[in-house]
């Protein structure tokens, strides 16, 4: 089967992941409450007795919410940086001490045939970080919450045969919605969110011959339409001379409220 993933849920609603390869399985995030986790894990035909491991990329309330309660179920061991478990402390609670895994920034680990790879990113939270996950020669990149995509992010997500990528709102959404201005700010700066334009920069420069699905993830409810995200990916791509052919590479819709398919990367 080699490497495969399911997104359970993309957005400021809750997030959270599946990856899984012919020998491991585990979870990226906890947003959902443990419940609807496992509820959505049951859609996807597993449970939480077959995960082998959480990660966390950072300690917002949309990555953890339900951690606490869905790891002490399932006696799951949970793996952040130093820093995200100091700042999830009092939110997630009590993680037995055996479970209680640390997994320094910019560090790579393997479960049997799964090699995990943390690495740095520039959002608002302790110390935030993204994934790349490889196994039987694929490699799938999680690329969320981030206000800019830095030369050093770039080359860890370089040769992905698979992304997830932010593509949070679209800018003058954003600039003429409700929200307040400081939180504007927040989001538009370089520790807040991809916008659909950024989105289309970063994927200039990563369009290469193994990249062939992009999914689309994190999007704002109140500031953006998958429609919108991809057609403006789309335009800056082609703006920039990139005129892919649809069975060469594609851009994938994620949700707030059920799971993607399985994809598959052989």
């Amino acid at each position: 089967m080699g490497l495969r993933f399911t997104v359970l849920g993309s957005g400021s609603t809750g997030n959270a992941t599946v990856v899984s390869s012919d020998a491991a399985t585990v979870l990226i995030d906890v947003g959902l409450s443990g419940k609807k986790i496992d509820e959505l894990l049951k859609e996807r035909e597993i449970s939480g007795e077959d995960l082998d491991a959480i990660f966390v990329t950072h300690e917002h309330s949309d990555h953890i919410k339900g951690l606490g309660a869905f790891a002490r179920k399932h006696r799951l061991p949970v793996y952040a940086n130093e820093r995200t478990w100091g700042a999830m402390a009092r939110i997630v609670g009590d993680i037995p001490e055996p479970n209680r895994k640390v997994l320094p920034t910019d560090s790579v680990m393997e479960i049997a045939d799964l090699r995990i790879e943390s690495y740095g990113i520039s959002h608002d939270a302790v110390e935030p970080v993204g994934y790349c996950f490889q196994a039987d020669g694929a490699k799938l990149s999680l690329a969320t919450d981030l206000g800019y995509v830095s030369d050093k992010v770039m080359k860890q997500l370089q040769n992905s045969d698979v992304m997830v990528l932010e593509s949070n709102h679209d800018v003058d959404m954003l600039r003429m919605g409700r929200y307040p201005w400081n939180i504007k700010r927040r989001i538009l700066g370089d520790t807040g969110h991809l916008s659909n334009e950024a989105a289309g920069d970063a994927l200039c420069r990563l369009l290469t011959g193994s990249l062939r699905r992009v999914y689309l993830a994190h999007l704002s409810q109140e500031h953006n339409l998958m429609d919108l995200a991809k057609l403006t990916v789309n335009t800056v791509l082609e703006s920039n001379g990139f005129f892919y052919h649809k069975h060469e590479f594609a851009l994938c819709d994620t949700y707030h409220d059920r799971p993607t398919p399985w994809d598959i990367i052989k």
